[in-house]
């Protein structure tokens, strides 16, 4: 069993919409009120304020405020658990200190458990049915469907989503047991070992003059400032940018999926190497000359999405049965040794054609790095699988809680 997640387009009425908007600001004040709360506990009376306590203080703030009680308790509990994961970023230095939310910037809640909706689907379209509000048609298909576990509902984009998490059997045929190793880059999106190439398709370049001759016209319009609303065309425009830009994510990931299920349909080994992605596209340091080219590096960077492109082609080739392997890039250095005798000799990223100076052998640059790639993973027993806790997920459930629960228990026996 393999959890999973589904995401569907909702259709709610025009009165379903407003309540939904309604519920969203709710929450959104539930999650400010608990970061004031923290802050407020620890500055004035040097308290330290936990989930657990602001747990136990809902029954009296329903009380108080009667509109949340049609929200529902697990809901609510669910906003409260976000504000403690925030925290818990934040001492462990993996993020700042948690801000309040604007209602621009909320996009919605979560149900952790199967109380307060239903999807009344088999996994391609339905409906969706949620306490107090009723039943919502959506729209979707998911590859494998199975018991319903949490629900989110998402605004984005003027539009609504329910994004489902569902325990089910993975299927993934696989029509090939093959080998390959990856290289990433810019020039070329993904080199193969096979001696195949997939270009990069530069979505954001493309979608680049048309977002400069809407900002040209932005411009020209009366933007926000202190005390006094933005102009009306203005906000068109920006949300003109923001329909183009959300629009170029959309053909990034899918043609990452397309990408990522070749390539896993094929090979039952895939190798790739070890990238500090969060490092690569760092800002240039304040002063710096080569400012505008680092930028520019960024920015091709994030437009292939190698990071993404990464985690799909490594939890596809898992379900499929497959290994996939990282190994060290520093240790390797792949782009530096010749994968037919091993010789290493540094190049300047201007070299293109990798020519072996010890046994002559010429190929592409970044196909000859795929090739060591492939070459050195073969040598190791098995791929690590373990995942790491920074990069884990967290689907709105209470796994957590119950094993703090369970830990507490133990120890008072």
């Amino acid at each position: 069993m393999a959890t999973k997640r589904v995401t569907f387009r909702l259709y709610p009425s025009k009165g379903q919409a407003n309540k939904m908007h309604y519920w969203r600001r709710l929450h959104k004040d539930l999650y400010n009120s608990c970061v004031e709360h923290r802050r407020t506990s620890y500055k004035r009376f040097s308290k330290s304020v936990d989930y657990f306590d602001q747990q136990n203080c809902l029954p009296d703030f329903k009380e108080e405020w009667i509109e949340y009680k049609e929200l529902g308790s697990h809901a609510l509990q669910d906003t409260v658990k976000r504000v403690d994961f925030a925290f818990k970023r934040f001492f462990k230095l993996k993020s700042g200190y948690p801000k309040f939310k604007s209602s621009r910037h909320y996009k919605g809640w979560t149900y952790p458990c199967s109380s307060g909706w239903k999807a009344c689907t088999n996994g391609k379209n339905g409906y969706l049915k949620i306490s107090n509000l009723g039943n919502i048609k959506m729209r979707g298909q998911a590859r494998d469907w199975g018991k319903t576990k949490t629900c989110t509902i998402i605004f984005q984009q003027d539009k609504w989503y329910a994004s489902i998490t569902v325990d089910c059997v993975p299927t993934r045929p696989q029509t090939d047991v093959g080998a390959m190793g990856l290289d990433f880059g810019v020039y070329h999106a993904i080199a193969e070992s096979n001696g195949n190439i997939i270009e990069n398709p530069r979505f954001v370049k493309l979608a680049q003059v048309k977002i400069n001759k809407i900002a040209k016209t932005s411009r020209r319009k009366k933007p926000p400032q202190k005390g006094v609303k933005a102009s009306r065309r203005w906000r068109k425009a920006n949300k003109a940018i923001d329909k183009i830009q959300s629009q170029v994510a959309r053909q990034r990931q899918d043609w990452q999926h397309k990408v990522s299920t070749q390539i896993v349909s094929c090979n039952s080994l895939v190798a790739t190497e070890k990238l500090n992605i969060k490092g690569m596209t760092r800002k240039a340091k304040k002063g710096s000359q080569r400012k505008r080219q680092k930028t520019g590096l960024n920015r091709s960077l994030l437009d292939v999405g190698i990071g993404n492109l990464k985690d799909l082609i490594k939890y596809k080739v898992i379900e499929a049965g497959g290994f996939y392997i990282e190994i060290p890039t520093q240790k390797v250095k792949p782009s530096q040794t010749c994968p037919n005798c091993g010789h290493q000799k540094k190049k300047t990223l201007a070299e293109r054609v990798h020519h072996c100076e010890r046994c002559g052998y010429q190929c592409d640059r970044d196909i000859a790095a795929a090739m060591v790639i492939l070459n050195y993973a073969r040598g190791m027993e098995r791929a690590s699988t373990d995942a790491d806790e920074s990069t884990s997920t967290w689907c709105g459930s209470f796994k957590q809680v119950a094993q703090m629960k369970r830990r507490k228990r133990t120890s008072q026996s």
